[in-house]
């Protein structure tokens, strides 16, 4: 049988919490937000954000504070917390990449991997611009491209057609557990990143890049796939 390693001919990578961490950014303009309707969410609650569209987010924030608000007005404070978000993560630099994942992309590219991005941000460019990661990826889908909402996988299907993948031929980089439900809903192999407690679902957890190797990933990643098969 063949090996998963050499079935594996494309990567996609979601954005936030696995290329660069700019949760706390967002956790600032929606504690901004949340504080100026006049409650308060932790930085705990914030995590059960991870994965969610803008707009879902929002929504889950106002059941926490109990508030209800008309379509016109969640467009006008989605778009109020995204300029907030958007001139917090104006002064990002290639230094605030999550350690590794620089280097092992390029062990990829140069192994000859496709690679992709898919994220639900609509500010995902910016952010990869910011970082000087645009011409890292072959292919960027981000929220501007798509029209559902993980957990359906159109974000990742899209990415895996825009590099000419079968979605069987890619592995995902995902850091939230909904992120994965869509990963294993369009028939990827999935890579969580972070603590494997909140990733039970993904086929094989890293805590991050820093000190991985594309071969040695793909080694380990192989060799958990066919234990567990």
């Amino acid at each position: 049988m063949e090996g998963i390693s050499e079935q594996i001919k494309g990567f996609i990578f979601n954005l936030d919490g696995v290329v660069v961490d700019t949760a706390r950014y967002h956790y600032i303009a929606w504690r901004r937000l949340a504080n100026q309707l006049g409650f308060d969410f932790s930085a705990v609650q914030h995590e059960e954000l991870r994965g969610l569209s803008r707009m879902a987010s929002l929504e889950k924030i106002l059941e926490w504070g109990d508030i209800y608000m008309t379509e016109a007005e969640k467009l006008h404070w989605s778009d109020v917390k995204n300029n907030w978000y958007v001139a917090l993560i104006s002064n990002l630099k290639p230094g605030d990449l999550l350690p590794g994942v620089l280097h092992f992309m390029r062990q990829a590219r140069e192994a000859g991997m496709k690679i992709a991005l898919a994220s639900a941000s609509k500010s995902a460019r910016q952010v990869l611009r910011s970082t000087r990661m645009e011409t890292f990826f072959d292919a960027i889908i981000d929220g501007n491209s798509t029209r559902k909402a993980i957990p359906d996988p159109e974000c990742y299907m899209l990415a895996a057609q825009a590099i000419g993948m079968h979605p069987s031929e890619c592995v995902i980089f995902e850091d939230a557990a909904l992120g994965v439900q869509a990963g294993l809903a369009g028939g990827f192999h999935v890579i969580g990143i972070g603590n494997p407690e909140y990733l039970p679902l993904a086929h094989f957890v890293i805590p991050g890049f820093e000190d991985q190797t594309y071969s040695g990933l793909l080694a380990r990643f192989s060799e958990s796939m066919v234990s567990h098969s």
